[in-house]
């Protein structure tokens, strides 16, 4: 599973010129996810988002001292299979790493479930939508996160 975290002032999510998420600040992420994730990795990606330190403390310094839990942020989830494009070959990137639909959408209904549960606010997309994405970036902080590299040394 990929994510792209970004530290927002105000992001929103738009489908058929109607608003289906919308979050003030906190965390836009971008969701990707391949054929081999699992549990652990939505467990993964949960917990390491949440208590992610990326704002900065109340005293207005620009270091990472806080997590979204920590401001009372809200996180904007929205699916987005092209995190696991191909580029290797050609001019036109490939999609064989992304999971189906029939796989990848009940397991991002799961990740949903699963920030839900951490209390933290949850807005989200709509799953396949051609969608229209709204965000004021902060810092500007974006963050990657692949679940396949937290077993990976940290060096080497």
């Amino acid at each position: 599973m990929k994510a792209v975290i970004q530290r927002v002032n105000s992001a929103s999510v738009e489908v058929d010129g109607t608003i289906s998420g919308s979050i003030e600040r906190g965390l836009m992420l971008l969701i990707g996810i391949t054929h081999e994730d699992t549990a652990d990795d939505i467990s993964y990606l949960v917990e390491k988002t949440v208590n992610m330190r990326i704002f900065p403390a109340e005293d207005g310094d620009s270091g990472f001292d806080r997590s979204v839990i920590d401001i009372g942020g809200a996180l904007l989830l929205v699916s987005q299979f092209t995190l696991y494009a191909s580029t290797r070959k050609g001019r036109r990137p490939g999609f064989t790493d992304a999971a189906p639909p029939e796989v990848s959408e009940p397991m991002f209904q799961q990740l949903i479930e699963a920030f839900q549960s951490t209390g933290v606010p949850v807005e989200t997309g709509i799953f396949g939508a051609m969608m229209s994405v709204k965000l004021e970036n902060s810092g500007p902080v974006t963050i990657l996160l692949d679940t396949a590299e937290r077993n990976a040394p940290r060096r080497g």
